[in-house]
Formats: structure tokens, sequence, C-alpha cells
């Protein structure tokens, strides 16, 4: 039993948050892998050279100068020198990443992390394969009051789903909910027997929470595979799925019908299926309007790139997000690859069918060139297989044209003000 403990590969975690910390240590675990914690550079050194992991990952908070005091004792020492080290952190140049080869990173990520990726570079080290899940799928959450608002989109991904109970754990504690209650928003999705799996480990990360109780879940879907599915589990007792967001709010919220009704069209957008028909997905946007609507940011006017040859949407999108920023225009897509560089913008939304280059070809270009831009795809193509590129290649969203000024702007907030979390 000794001689297979040291025969067992190990990683050394420093200055991970809790989230991050908890996620790595369920994943490497799972594998075989020994995860130590380190928090900060005075316990990092000792701990290092006591253990002599296989590999450091390090998450750097602010700056990478943080570290460096680390870096330097850890190429100094003779037994130390040669084992690599993986960081993740806020956008850096290109100097500053070839700076850290001589201390032994390999790579470096900027947040937020590519897990997919994070984890083949992993398992290219440690010579172990790790599975990752690459479904799209998009989750977002929110707060308002002691109610937590959870929007699962486009499918069931199982890494951001095991993310879901360390975050839920980490608003809980953050904002000293004793019972909070959740709403749990799914009416984009439609299952089938192939997805129980994913929706069971969905269930288990949310009622993992002994704060979380069964009564004060609410699903809202319209899928028949989501309500027989739980009502066919005892351990599900007490959670309900509806139909109808009223019904929702009026079980949750103590007040009158008049004001739920308010509390609703308040805080709760309705979106368009791309049809103009409401297809019954909502987001929660107490986060980025202002009692009257408007839309604000914490990081004042934005700096926002629009590129499509369609002179018809440029002009709408133009209009719709001078509201929130300064809007630059590219009615041709190789202008725009001409002129960017890093800063230069806040976030951009492109179309996907133009001349010569597409949304797609942008997207590979902005990863080629390492410049952290968050992007969003504007189109009326609706190919699965488009759509799925273009999230893995990096897009924060995909939004089928058309869609009510409102939808836009409240997707641009929300991936800006997730990114600064």
């Amino acid at each position: 039993m000794i001689l297979y403990y040291f025969l067992m590969k190990s990683v050394l975690v420093i200055d991970a948050p809790p989230m991050m910390r908890e996620f790595l240590t369920e994943k490497l675990s799972a594998e075989g892998v020994i995860v130590e914690i380190a928090d900060g550079q005075r316990d990092a050194l000792p701990k290092f050279l006591s253990v002599l992991p296989d590999l450091v990952i390090i998450n750097v908070e602010h700056s990478v100068s943080d570290i460096l005091e680390f870096l330097d004792k850890k190429q100094s020492d003779p037994n130390g020198k040669k084992i690599p080290v993986i960081m993740a952190g806020p956008v850096i140049d290109h100097d500053e990443v070839s700076d850290l080869v001589q201390y032994g990173v390999i790579k470096y990520f900027n947040r937020p992390i590519r897990y997919d990726l994070f984890f083949d570079s992993v398992g290219r080290v440690l010579h172990t394969s790790f599975s990752v899940d690459t479904t799209p799928c998009v989750l977002d959450m929110h707060l308002n009051k002691d109610i937590i608002f959870i929007e699962i989109a486009k499918g069931l991904n199982r890494e951001k789903i095991t993310l879901l109970k360390y975050k839920l754990a980490e608003i809980i504690e953050s904002n000293n909910l004793p019972l909070p209650k959740l709403i749990l928003m799914m009416s984009d999705l439609s299952l089938s027997y192939v997805d129980g799996l994913n929706l069971e480990l969905l269930l288990e990360n949310i009622t993992a929470d002994r704060r979380i109780l069964r009564r004060n879940i609410k699903i809202l879907s319209f899928d028949t595979f989501v309500s027989d599915f739980i009502e066919g589990h005892p351990i599900y007792d007490g959670i309900k799925v509806v139909q109808n967001l009223s019904d929702v709010m009026a079980s949750l919220v103590d007040t009158t019908a008049d004001s739920i009704e308010n509390l609703i069209s308040d805080k709760i957008l309705a979106l368009s299926d791309g049809n103009g028909k409401n297809a019954g997905a909502v987001r929660f946007y107490s986060d980025t309007y202002t009692a009257d609507g408007s839309a604000e940011t914490s990081e004042g006017h934005l700096k926002i790139a629009v590129i499509d040859s369609d002179l018809n949407v440029v002009k709408y999108l133009k209009s719709v997000l001078e509201t929130i920023g300064e809007v630059t225009v590219f009615l041709s897509p190789k202008e725009f690859i001409a002129n960017i560089k890093p800063d230069a913008f806040d976030f951009a939304i492109t179309g996907m069918v133009m001349p010569e280059i597409t949304g797609l070809d942008i997207l590979r270009f902005l990863v080629e060139k390492r410049i952290d831009l968050p992007v969003i795809v504007y189109s009326n193509v609706i190919q699965k297989e488009v759509i799925m590129q273009a999230l893995k290649l990096g897009a924060g969203s995909y939004l089928i044209n058309p869609q009510p000024a409102q939808v836009i702007v409240q997707k641009v907030l929300e991936i800006i003000n997730a990114r600064k979390q």
C-alpha cells in the first residue's frame, strides 16, 4: 500500500480560490492523483520541497510578480527546477508569457479558464487521460434577495454542472443565506433518456448543500422528460417542475399577485427563440440594470466593435449598443483583423457569413493571436455544427438574428460582468 502511494502522481495547487481548488481536487483525485494545497508563497515553498510534486498549478490573482519569489526559489533547488508549472490568471502579454518559461512554466491560461484545454495540458504532464465534457452549455447564475436564479441552455455539460455545486456554496456563504430558494430555468432544453445521467448529476449538485431544501427548489421546464424524471425519483420529493414563472414566484415570494407580476416584469427578461415567439427562456438581470430598466456597467463607457457586411444589421446593432458604449463599425472583417490590438475594445459582436472572412475565422484569429476579447456571434445561421464550432472557439454566446434590443444588451452585460467575477 505504501509503495502504491509513492507510485501515484501528485500535484501541488497554489493560491487557488475555494471553487477552483475544490473542483481541481475532485477532478484530479478521481483519476488517482494526490492533490496538495498551499495558500501563499510562505506555505507554498516548504510544501513544494517536502512533496516535490509531479506538477505545480498556480493561480495568479492579480499579477505574475506576486508569485516570482516562489518561482525563483523553485528554480534554485536542484530537485525542484525540472518540475513543470501550469499557471492561470489575468491576461498578460506575450513577452510576459515568454519570461515565465525560464521558471519551468509550460502553459499560461487566461481566465476564464478553458478547462478542456487545461486538463489536456495537465494530462500530458501526468501521462493521464482526463475525460472532459465539451458539450456546448450556457450556465448563468444570479441572486435576488434570497432567491438564486440558475439558467441552463444549449445542453448539460458535466464540468459546468460540477462547478455549479461549488459556486452555489460560495454564493450562499458570502451572502449569509440560511435557507436559500432556488429557481432552475431549463425552458430552452429538450432532453431524452440519454441525458438522464447528466440530469441526475445536476440535481445531485443542486441538492448537495443541506441549506437548499427540496421544497425550495422550483424548475421551470416545458420538457416532459424532466417532469417525468423528477416525479419518478423519491429522492427528489418536494422539487416542483412548473411551466409558468408566476407559479414559481408565487410559491417562493411572500407577496401579492400584483407584486409578483411586477417582480417578474422588472427582474426577468423573456427571450425570443429567433422566430419572434416566446421560447420561455428567461434571464434574471438585476445585476446589470437600473430600477428604470436602463443598462449600466461598472466598467464605464464600453468600447464595442460591430463586424458585419450587412448594412441593415450593422445599423441596428449600432443603435442598440450605443446605449451602453462607444461603437466602432467594421463592414469588412478584413479591416477589423487588420486594426485589432489587445485592449482596443471591451467587446465585439460579429456576423457569421461575410465575404472572404467568416465569423469563425475571426474567432480563430483572436485565439491564435491570444487576444482576450469577449465576442458574441449574431447571425441567422442556425446549423448546429456551426454554433458548436463558434462556442468551442471561445464565443461567449451565439444569438440568432433577429433579437430584441434588450436581449442583445442584456447578453453583452452578462458576459462582461461574468468575466469580472
